[in-house]
């Protein structure tokens, strides 16, 4: 037998797993490592080579393939490098009472705070809806957040670093996207969130520096579906290829069970009345352009010795059922920010996600690159500060992992105030109160518009 060092599968059966899949993946080489019943879907460790055709024998399977990896959605700052122009006007936190007037995203998506006047998400005493973030986790411990966090799951085993021992209960922030993306949904303390007494359930599927495969991502939605949140923040995204590749020029491969758990781990969400957001992602990429992202995967995979063909679709944010976002900026309500993919049938709205302001947008100077157009929110108390003015415990980030958790909170603070809203019925209320932007009506770049609390709630 042909063997390789170990190699991850996914594998969607066409109904319910069989009682006895464990002993059949055994027999065709490959081991469980996770397993997905209320989807149908399982995880899967093999060193053989010859797997993925060993695993045509079982019948009932309908796809299966090699799993790939999936990435947070911000652009994330090279210490290394030079660090466009220092932010050194935002003062320390020991130093301020309230960063209101940095947060121009939020005030901009709340009408200056208005919609706080009609829904926050609940009380100090009730969180009247949850949103649950599925992401790097968060910080425990961070004033702005602590009392909004109503706990979550670690879906990260154990070894994966030296951190790592599988313990469910483990949903500390090794990253920082977490953390940062939990105070846009409900930061109630120096930042406020789009609602500041919105419930918190955090779904920890993200190692530091490290990507996570769809299988983990796809448990954690199937867990927060359960544990009745109201909405699932996704700032994240990757790639799959539903036509045809090869690795290391052997054999003719697809994804269609990454596609297939995706959609049905969603599917499976939204059945319970959870109104997924995802991010659109940070490629600059036509998303209705399925040769466009086969190219794009080519140029990131290829030196791995993967060639990919024929059409290609970004994840989650072409999977139907979830509320799709691009990322708005500071200073144009006709030029998306400049990372943003974009697609005139993939972006339902955008939100403020920030980017490194104008002048850099004209000139791509990276010495231009002025930070704080970017979005200003939590930081890991414990990690260091993450840009040049040494603010510690807040950061500015920007990406559409900033723009998407605008739109969950405003998903929250609709639900709150209008609880027998349906998924369906709550995605087209934002995208009937969004502010249009960019050629009138709905387009490639901001779909229906920017996203709005206040006139989602005053609908």
């Amino acid at each position: 037998m042909a063997k390789s060092t170990s190699t991850s599968y996914l594998v969607a059966f066409k109904n319910n797993l069989p009682s006895d899949y464990e002993a059949l993946i055994e027999e065709a080489g490959g081991e469980v490592v996770r397993a997905l019943p209320e989807i149908g879907g399982l995880e899967i460790e093999s060193r053989d080579r010859n797997f993925l055709e060993n695993l045509k024998g079982i019948r009932g399977i309908q796809a299966a393939n090699r799993q790939f990896t999936h990435q947070l959605d911000y652009k994330k700052i090279d210490r290394s490098a030079a660090d466009g122009q220092p932010v050194t006007d935002i003062p320390q936190p020991e130093d301020i009472d309230s960063y209101w007037e940095y947060q121009w995203d939020i005030k901009r998506v709340t009408n200056d705070g208005k919609s706080y006047d009609i829904e926050t998400g609940g009380t100090s005493r009730k969180h009247k809806a949850v949103v649950g973030v599925i992401d790097s986790g968060i910080d425990p411990d961070h004033p702005d957040l602590k009392d909004n966090l109503l706990g979550g799951m670690n879906f990260i085993p154990a070894g994966i670093d030296s951190s790592e021992t599988g313990d469910p209960d483990d949903i500390t922030d090794r990253d920082g996207h977490g953390t940062h993306v939990a105070g846009s949904i409900a930061g109630n303390g120096k930042i406020k969130g789009v609602g500041p007494n919105l419930g918190l359930r955090v779904y920890r599927v993200f190692p530091a520096n490290q990507g996570a495969p769809t299988s983990w991502i796809a448990d954690a939605i199937i867990q927060a579906a359960d544990d009745g949140v109201d909405v699932i923040n996704m700032s994240l995204g990757g790639f799959d290829a539903i036509s045809r590749y090869s690795y290391q020029g052997e054999g003719s491969y697809s994804d269609v069970a990454d596609v297939l758990i995706w959609k049905r781990a969603i599917d499976y969400a939204v059945g319970k009345g959870v109104t997924v957001v995802v991010a659109a992602g940070n490629e600059s990429l036509n998303l209705n352009n399925p040769t466009e992202i086969t190219a794009y995967m080519n140029e990131v995979y290829g030196p791995d010795g993967f060639e990919f063909k024929g059409a290609s679709r970004e994840v989650p944010g072409q999977i139907p059922g979830v509320i799709t976002v691009s990322s708005s900026n500071q200073w144009s309500d006709d030029e998306l920010a400049f990372y943003s993919n974009y697609g005139a049938r993939s972006i339902d709205v955008a939100a403020p996600g920030g980017d490194n302001g104008p002048v850099y947008a004209e000139t791509g100077d990276l010495d231009q690159r002025d930070f704080r157009y970017r979005t200003l929110s939590t930081w890991p108390t414990y990690l260091e500060p993450y840009f040049t003015s040494n603010l510690h415990d807040y950061a500015l980030l920007h990406g559409t992992s900033m723009a998407a958790p605008k739109v969950a909170g405003i998903a929250g603070v609709i639900k709150a105030a209008n609880p027998d809203l349906t998924p369906a019925q709550l995605t087209n209320l934002i995208k009937k109160t969004a502010i249009d932007m960019g050629k009138r009506g709905t387009d490639q770049y901001f779909g229906a518009g920017e996203a709005n609390a206040y006139r989602a709630l005053n609908d």
